[in-house]
């Protein structure tokens, strides 16, 4: 076995030809390929017709996909037999297509590079103390967010931004960031502009962020809001995943809530979960 490779073939009129890389047997190819990351498949699968084939080997991307990938289709995409109607590469290709659920206030997607699970939360979908009472708060439409809204403040005594959700994550660590802008930025004439007539207070004192857990872990920090005009991503907390097939159940909170002055011209985003390694 092995001989047809080292040696060279022969045509008919007696000349010599070399093996070809469609000469290699599929399953060798599809072998191969499954130790390399899902972008590297997609180019060899560019190169033939035997590659092409090869790299649709529902093992090569079974490996690849995220543990709870079954979770997800039944959770996000509403259709937990989607896994048994299509093949393993037409999942992994969907999951890496941001998708909106929950009413549009949660959106998941996976890293189509790594496999890596990530979740985003809508302003809508968290606890703002006074969010209903527009003397304070406003839901404000911008092409600037993947939800196209964010929550505006004008100005409080006490601000305070909480939420939580459950979800099963692959096991790992995790880090959750909350996306805030200083000032309140627009269109005008094609151009982004910014409004900081009611930026004030966040220099006094600094925002506490808390992150909780259902098993007992427990993160907290505190920082300055500043870079006033600019999307900025703080960090909340971090937390560790150990058992992949329960549901990871978090609690976190922002708050600044020193009622010896006021503070205000904040824009909250959204509320992002991804894998601690990711840079």
């Amino acid at each position: 076995m092995g001989a047809g490779f080292s040696a060279s073939k022969a045509d008919e009129d007696g000349s010599e030809e070399k093996p070809r890389l469609g000469d290699i047997p599929e399953n060798c190819m599809a072998m191969v390929l499954m130790y390399l990351d899902p972008p590297d498949v997609c180019k060899y699968a560019r190169l033939n017709r035997a590659f092409r084939a090869a790299s649709s080997a529902d093992f090569i991307w079974e490996s690849k996909l995220p543990s709870n990938y079954l979770y997800v289709m039944d959770r996000v995409f509403e259709n937990s037999t989607m896994g048994d109607k299509l093949g393993k590469r037409e999942i992994y290709a969907r999951l890496c297509r941001r998708k909106m659920f929950d009413n549009g206030t949660r959106e998941f997607w996976v890293d189509k590079s790594r496999g890596n699970s990530f979740l985003s939360i809508s302003s809508k979908a968290l606890r703002i103390t006074g969010i209903d009472d527009r003397r304070y708060w406003n839901f404000i439409s911008t092409e600037e967010s993947r939800f196209q809204t964010v929550a505006y403040l004008q100005q409080t005594w006490w601000f305070e931004v909480e939420g939580e959700f459950e979800f099963r994550f692959p096991a790992g660590n995790y880090s959750v960031y909350i996306r805030l802008q200083l000032g309140r930025s627009s269109k005008r004439l094609g151009r982004r502009v910014c409004n900081y007539d009611h930026v004030h207070g966040w220099d006094i004192k600094p925002v506490k962020f808390q992150l909780t857990t259902f098993d007992g872990q427990h993160d907290v920090s505190q920082c300055f809001l500043e870079n006033p005009g600019n999307w900025v991503n703080y960090h909340v907390g971090s937390f560790v995943v150990e058992n992949p097939n329960s549901l990871m159940k978090i609690k976190f909170s922002v708050t600044q809530i020193d009622c010896t002055h006021t503070k205000g011209g904040v824009c909250v985003d959204s509320v992002l979960v991804r894998p601690g390694s990711v840079g």
